[in-house]
């Protein structure tokens, strides 16, 4: 018998993705495995039943009963993992972090379930890295929310009424998120500025055509992640982006690590600084913001200054973030795959390290 890769229709709030995409369902067939999806899994993102020739759907409780490989968006409903065959293979971002009730469920069921966003982030994993594929639609979409919600126009115009400046738009973060921001930034016009506490981003903000904010404080760590400021370094950077803020317009936040609080840059006493109309977008609202003040999910307004708090953002553009996720899942099952079997390798450190259950036995340590 085929090895049966499936995914179901997402269920998590305001999710439109789809872990297989007719793309991708196709590449599967190609090398003799069999696609079975639940009716409907990619309608949300733009792919009808329709548009998956030759791939087998079902009801969601056939799905479950016949996957050998589930693979998913976001972690499916606990009623799903009951129904799971015993030893079946689980991919997606599955938030392992403060999950303990969902990794008992995958224990019970003897699953082996592997987390994407738990993936080292070396060049070898790139090609899997759902981090920084959905990363990269979170932040052009947090800058078109921004030029949205802003009281003024982002490019120059020039017409019979006058020249109208452009707006001063300051990204906080230069990571993949961040400098999609800038980029999408500049595509609109906007007087762009980026920020970050890794000295070695200088350049990739420059490369985009941005001004690189430098506030005097240097974080370089490791993993591609900022180190923690100590208290003499914080009060040092607050003091330097207080005065900073003063004259921005928009400011995007998108400093997030997975499985930790947002560090909070911007302090209220920030906001009060902020000039009236000015916009913050926190794009690390998930995990409490990056903004004193952000309410995830919510609109706040604060003394003429607005704070928007938006969730989930790839969902918003579920066509184009699908087929990335859907790449980067495949990727990843290729290295589960051994000939027309599964044998995944765990001397493999993609496969290790991102391991949250094995066959039952817990794996992931927080």
């Amino acid at each position: 018998m085929p090895i049966t890769v499936a995914a179901l229709r997402e269920t998590a709030a305001g999710e439109r993705r789809v872990a297989i995409t007719p793309e991708v369902a196709k590449k599967l067939r190609g090398k003799g495995i069999r696609v079975l999806l639940e009716h409907g899994a990619g309608a949300a993102a733009g792919f009808p039943d329709s548009s998956y020739a030759d791939t087998e759907f079902a009801g969601a409780e056939s799905v479950l009963a016949q996957a050998d490989v589930l693979t998913c968006v976001l972690p499916p409903d606990d009623s799903a993992w009951e129904r799971l065959r015993e030893g079946t293979i689980v991919i997606g971002q599955l938030r392992p972090y403060g999950a303990a009730e969902r990794i008992a469920l995958m224990g019970k069921r003897r699953l082996t379930a592997f987390a994407l966003e738990l993936l080292p982030r070396t060049t070898r994993a790139q090609a899997m890295d759902v981090l920084s594929s959905q990363a990269a639609v979170a932040g052009y979409r947090a800058m078109l929310i921004a030029a949205e919600s802003a009281p003024k126009f982002f490019p120059m115009l020039t017409t019979a009424a006058g020249t109208i400046r452009p707006s001063r738009v300051l990204v906080v973060g230069a990571g993949v998120a961040g400098l999609q921001a800038i980029a999408t930034a500049r595509r609109l016009g906007a007087q762009t500025e980026g920020y970050d506490v890794r000295p070695e981003t200088r350049e990739q903000v420059e490369s985009l055509g941005a001004k690189f904010v430098e506030l005097g404080v240097s974080a370089a760590g490791s993993g591609g992640y900022a180190r923690e400021l100590t208290a003499e370094e914080r009060a040092a950077q607050q003091q330097a982006l207080a005065e900073h803020l003063k004259s921005v317009d928009v400011i995007v936040t998108t400093a997030a690590v997975p499985g930790r609080p947002s560090p909070k840059i911007i302090t209220a006493a920030m906001v009060d600084g902020m000039k009236p109309g000015a916009l913050i977008v926190d794009l690390a609202a998930e995990g409490g913001g990056n903004c004193e003040l952000t309410q995830p999910g919510q609109r706040v307004e604060h003394q003429g200054v607005t704070i928007l708090g938006p969730l989930n953002l790839p969902a918003g553009a579920p066509l184009h973030a699908s087929e990335m996720y859907a790449r980067n899942a495949y990727n990843f099952l290729e290295l589960l795959v051994q000939g027309d079997t599964l044998a995944p390798d765990f001397n493999d450190e993609l496969l290790a390290k991102s391991c949250v259950t094995r066959n039952g036995e817990r794996q992931f340590q927080q």
